[in-house]
């Protein structure tokens, strides 16, 4: 029988050894600096030099900030206020200008007793777009979303509350029309009696039918002219209205190109290169000079409405090009799977391809109509004064003449929080629909 010799000192443990704390060096946010902040001698005078230039912004920016001036009624009654509050030559920004002329930054020369209006109609159109941007909504208030842009039109532009009511029920004779032309015609000739009776509708009865109504019963709002749009509002409503109309378009503008139709196919090829080729200034030039040559002598065709046709146009163009390649993107088993389910073309799109590749490009489309929003501000190059215009405008003025960092960083700030929006929505969009199809 083998005994353990007096030299044997293995053992089973019977209990557990006491945690301990990582070394510091390995926790925290010393370990995160180490590995991404001074890993390696590149990183490590790459990331002083960005110290020091977060150094030096911070250290000049943050006094002008701290140092702001609000209550002022000029630059050079703000001058006097920092000196006696801060010292002569002291960095302070005049934000006093922001105060003093808010108004017209926001709204322009809309009529100040109807600065309800503008701010109402941007409340229906946050609620009109509840349903649409989020599916968790009741359906019934999509009902609330095709009403709004009749809403908005009387609350900005007022006038006879008959006209945007006649301008709806052109809608209403677009769908008759194609529920009656459909078992006749066929599927194609329907679509176009969908886009014709509305047309001949609107220009040959619309008008009359509206100031019959107004005679007989004359209810609505002050009438605003759209030379009195302005500032943020005036950027709003174009930007909006291109980017509801133009995506629509640019995804029939992409099926016409993917079309086997050779007329539907040349037609949307050579309208995506055209629009594409030219820059956006010379589309608002067009729409602001060039158009009227093109028109009967006398037609008073509105700059806004015009302006918002081009933008339209251009931002559907490149909405094609990305739906487009949404489209290249699938895989031709999809394709061959709605054709074995017997489904035409229609159907097809609207169950089976479009939906993918929407959510392929996704990406590109919010891209575009950032970018749509932001080129709003190329207006003031044909008369309209966006809050840009307003800002030249008010600088001329002898009050606030030398102020410039204040007015852009608060329409720099207005535009942000707008892209910024848009783009959140993008990521949540994109997330909830990789959740869904897993």
């Amino acid at each position: 029988m083998n005994t353990p010799s007096s030299n044997d000192f293995s053992f089973v443990r019977k209990e557990m050894i006491p945690e301990k704390e990582p070394p510091l060096t390995e926790k925290g946010i010393i370990k995160w600096a180490r590995e991404n902040l001074f890993s390696g001698p590149l990183n490590t005078i790459l990331t002083l030099a960005s110290l020091y230039v977060i150094w030096f912004v911070v250290s000049h920016v943050f006094p002008w900030f701290a140092n702001s001036i609000w209550d002022a009624g000029s630059l050079t009654e703000c001058r006097e206020i920092r000196d006696a509050r801060f010292g002569e030559g002291v960095s302070s920004a005049c934000f006093a200008v922001i105060s003093d002329r808010w108004q017209q930054l926001i709204f322009g020369f809309y009529p100040s007793s109807g600065y309800w209006r503008p701010l109402v109609a941007l409340f229906v159109f946050l609620a009109a777009l509840y349903p649409v941007l989020f599916s968790e909504s009741s359906r019934k208030l999509l009902l609330l979303s095709a009403a709004a842009p009749f809403v908005m039109f009387m609350l900005l532009w007022g006038g006879s509350i008959w006209t945007p009511i006649s301008v709806a029920v052109g809608f209403g004779v677009g769908v008759a029309a194609y529920r009656i032309a459909l078992p006749i015609v066929g599927n194609l000739f329907a679509v176009a009696a969908t886009v014709i009776a509305p047309i001949l509708y609107w220009l040959f009865l619309g008008g009359v039918i509206a100031s019959a109504l107004h005679s007989v019963l004359p209810i609505g709002l002050l009438f605003v002219e759209s030379k009195d749009f302005g500032g943020f509002t005036l950027s709003f409503i174009i930007g909006i209205s291109g980017i509801i109309l133009s995506l629509p378009l640019g995804i029939l503008l992409a099926l016409g190109r993917q079309s086997n139709m050779l007329i539907i196919n040349k037609i949307s090829v050579a309208f995506i290169e055209v629009i594409r080729g030219v820059p956006l200034i010379v589309w608002l030039f067009t729409a602001s000079l060039l158009l009227n040559y093109f028109l009967p002598p006398g037609t008073n065709f509105d700059l806004m409405l015009r302006v918002i046709i081009m933008v339209t146009l251009f931002s559907a163009a490149y909405i094609a090009e990305v739906v487009r390649g949404g489209l290249a993107a699938l895989p031709r088993g999809q394709y061959e799977a709605a054709d074995s389910l017997g489904l035409d073309y229609w159907k097809a799109m609207r169950l089976i391809i479009l939906p993918q590749a929407l959510k392929i490009s996704i990406p590109g489309i919010v891209n575009t109509f950032i970018g749509l929003f932001k080129d709003t501000t190329l207006v003031v190059f044909i008369g309209l004064l966006d809050p840009i215009g307003l800002s030249n405008a008010i600088r001329a003025s002898t009050d606030w003449n030398g102020v410039y960092w204040e007015l852009f960083v608060f329409i720099g700030l207005l535009f942000f929080v707008c892209c910024f929006s848009m783009g959140r929505y993008s990521l949540y969009l994109e997330k909830k629909l990789q959740r869904e199809h897993r």
